[in-house]
């Protein structure tokens, strides 16, 4: 008999992770999501084979279940797992960015014979929807799997190789020790970046002129704060204990600096700044990590009409494809700056070579 992968939630997680299967298995991929656009374009891409009629219909056979949905929801689809039939000896996985509360709540599903392994793929993209997923989206990147003590060795081989398309690097992480490291390099930093932007909002002055001069590196350094204010307030109440521990060190870190200042020690200072580059630059700078990666290529271009469509068309030459594209400086009879996304280092890094064989100069930060 055919096996069969159920995939509830079809946006660009739950997509690509339909693509992953579909690379390595010849299975059938069911999917359901509230959205009935999201369905119709799942099918149209053929990123599904077919729509479940209803969640309790699309269960009752799957081999494997993938909750690709908010957290919260995902809690309230565990609940309702709990409640329906389910066939013997299938895998239900989730994709949720925070863990303790998720697994707490599928110890509901130990009554059933079904195995649950909490999974967290640490990849993204700053584009949303089934239209967005991508076969390679989580290629390099950390699946982490947080078993309950139920799971033995052998349901983590079987997820991992029901995954394996992913070509993502598995790792096993207790949930309270996910949410930790979670919390502090990916939940953590969304509020600090919030912070800063509200932090300008609220500056004194001349509004236009606060939003002409953060529109460089203060927007590109606070980018994440354009995430998902929906989600963000799901993923602060889900990891509400890490943060609060986070948001008390953090205190203790300011006061820290607020103190060298008011005693103007140069030395501390230096040093305080000395240390962090040394260990930001220690960081891997192309591996895959919880905050999706910006792949952004500045180019200098003169002030002469038609410089842009230049650009665009030697990457077009080169079957180059860009995410985002913005002049960030040109003023008459001075080089102006493009800032061009794409959508990896791969494409980056040949944009930059037949750009510079074309004469153009450019440079990443």
């Amino acid at each position: 008999m055919e096996r069969t992968a159920f995939i509830i939630g079809l946006g660009l997680i739950g997509g690509s992770i339909a693509l992953a299967i579909r690379s390595e298995h010849h299975v059938r991929i069911t999917g359901y999501d509230i959205s009935d656009e999201q369905q119709k374009m799942a099918l149209s891409l053929k990123v599904i084979d077919e729509v479940a009629p209803s969640i309790e219909e699309g269960v009752k056979n799957a081999d494997l279940i993938v909750l690709a949905t908010p957290v919260l929801k995902t809690e309230e689809l565990i609940k309702e797992l709990c409640q329906l039939e389910l066939k013997s000896g299938a895998l239900i996985t989730d994709v949720g960015s925070t863990k303790k509360k998720i697994v707490e709540t599928a110890s509901c599903l130990a009554e059933k014979d079904v195995v649950f392994i909490g999974g967290h793929p640490m990849a993204g993209s700053h584009k949303s929807g089934v239209e967005a997923a991508r076969v390679h989206l989580f290629e390099n990147a950390f699946y982490i799997f947080t078993p309950v003590n139920k799971s033995d060795t052998r349901h983590i081989i079987q997820l991992q190789n029901w995954l394996k398309g992913t070509k993502a690097t598995f790792l096993e992480l207790t949930p309270d020790d996910h949410d930790r490291f979670a919390g502090a390099i990916s939940h953590f930093p969304h509020i600090v970046a919030a912070s800063l932007v509200h932090q300008l909002a609220n500056l004194d002055g001349d509004d236009r002129l606060v939003s002409q001069l953060a529109a460089g590196g203060f927007r590109d350094i606070t980018r994440i704060a354009s995430s998902s204010p929906t989600m963000w307030r799901d993923i602060l109440l889900h990891n509400k204990e890490s943060l609060l521990t986070l948001l008390d060190e953090w205190l203790e870190e300011m006061e820290k600096v607020r103190n060298m200042l008011v005693h103007e020690n140069a030395e501390a200072i230096f040093h305080y700044f000395q240390a962090a580059k040394s260990f930001r630059e220690g960081l891997p700078p192309r591996e895959k990590g919880a905050i999706p990666s910006f792949y952004d290529l500045f180019v200098d271009i003169p002030d002469h009409p038609g410089v842009i469509s230049d650009v665009t068309g030697i990457l077009a030459e080169h079957d180059i494809s860009l995410t985002n594209i913005r002049i960030l400086e040109t003023r008459e009879d001075i080089m102006g700056v493009l800032s061009i996304s794409f959508r990896s280092e791969e494409d980056r890094q040949r944009a930059k070579i037949h750009l510079e064989n074309e004469m153009y100069e450019t440079y990443i930060l």
